[in-house]
């Protein structure tokens, strides 16, 4: 017959309390693990349709390329107007290489993570002298403070 929780022993109540808790973060496991898929599926869906659009960006932009050089051929032999929007591309490329060459050279080098891991190993690791148990000269203090 089962018991009113007032007959119930505190051994058990701990054991129900610790199975409905273990329940509980497994629940809760199981729920990240399903968001994650969700939000993984459509991340992956969106990186898809980025890529297809940046490939259909980069078909008009040849498209556009021959649109301005047959534009420039009106008035150009067509080899100097090809070579014109070959090398306004070039200097574009140029200048981007340039600009991403001195957005690196900027780098701070991790250098706040570095310290902060520093500052934690200082922590953790004190000097001799800061620990009195360890100095030979003084006593440990006891628990009545003596």
């Amino acid at each position: 017959m089962p018991q009113t929780p007032e007959e119930e022993s505190l051994g058990s109540l701990v054991a129900q309390a610790s199975s409905h808790i273990s329940s509980l973060v497994r629940s809760e496991i199981e729920l990240a693990k399903a968001e994650f898929r969700f939000d993984a599926k459509r991340v992956g869906m969106a990186g898809g349709l980025f890529a297809a659009a940046a490939f259909m960006a980069h078909l008009c932009l040849i498209l556009a390329s021959f649109t301005i050089a047959y534009a420039l051929a009106q008035w150009l032999p067509n080899w100097l107007a090809f070579l014109i929007v070959t090398v306004f591309y070039l200097l574009v490329a140029g200048l981007l290489v340039f600009i991403g060459i001195r957005r690196l050279k900027g780098l701070a080098g991790m250098k706040r993570t570095a310290r902060s891991i520093k500052d934690l190993k200082e922590i953790a690791t004190p000097d001799d002298q800061a620990l009195p148990a360890l100095n030979p000269d003084r006593e440990p203090v006891t628990r009545d403070g003596t």
